[in-house]
């Protein structure tokens, strides 16, 4: 289990089982996981439906058919499974390589990025917007993907698989960077239980200031 400050606990592996980085199968498992983002990215349009030839009559019409919260949808997904990528690599990128169960969790993470059109879907349809479900559904989706990815790392670092070995200090640094994310997408699920879905997806605004903050946290941690 994931501590506060020092992750998880030491283990032992084997070293056979290790995929190290400076191999043609570390670069086809790297490829593989990249293909899963930048599939998820483009399966985001299929989201959105072609309104009627009676919507494309004026723009107040072609507003009132849905599409811009369809557009919404995608365009939020877009920035979302983006950004996750982008720690993806960065994580990856600070190991030496991958032993069994941290690809089980880079599968679990990318599994779940699979998902992230269906639940936009959920969330952008006009239908089904306003619904609390599907927010507490997008909201659990993305905190699953950065939790799995978080585990990655640590994994890595019980096995003594980062590139620069990091003190319990800057591991918890990494840990609360990693974990701000998906702590406001956590935090969304009640707000929508509660309160509506509308006000839930503001809590995700606060991203804005939270990422920034927790970036330059972790780069702390890593020293650059």
């Amino acid at each position: 289990m994931l501590s506060a400050m020092g992750g998880v606990g030491r283990r032992e592996i084997d070293d056979d089982e290790v995929i190290r980085r400076d191999t043609s199968e570390f670069d086809r498992g790297l490829s593989f996981f990249d293909a899963i983002y930048g599939f998820a990215v483009t399966l985001l349009i299929v989201n959105v439906d072609l309104p009627g030839a009676e919507a494309w009559q004026d723009l107040g019409s072609l507003a009132g058919s849905g599409l811009g919260r369809q557009l919404s949808g995608v365009v939020l997904s877009f920035v979302v499974i983006c950004a996750l990528w982008r720690v993806n690599v960065r994580m990856i990128k600070g190991l030496t390589g991958l032993d069994g169960p941290m690809v089980f969790a880079n599968l679990v993470a990318t599994g779940l990025v699979i998902l992230v059109p269906f639940t936009t879907d959920a969330i952008s349809d006009p239908a089904t917007s306003d619904l609390a479900l599907p927010t507490v559904f997008y909201a659990l989706n993305i905190a699953g993907v950065a939790l799995a990815q978080a585990a990655v790392y640590q994994l890595g670092r019980a096995a003594g698989l980062e590139r620069r070995p990091t003190s319990p200090r800057e591991n918890g640094r990494l840990l609360v960077a990693a974990v701000a994310a998906p702590a406001v997408f956590l935090a969304s699920v009640p707000v929508a239980l509660t309160v509506g879905a509308g006000t839930a997806q503001l809590v995700w605004v606060s991203l804005v200031i939270v990422l920034p903050l927790t970036g330059r946290l972790a780069n702390r941690a890593r020293g650059t």
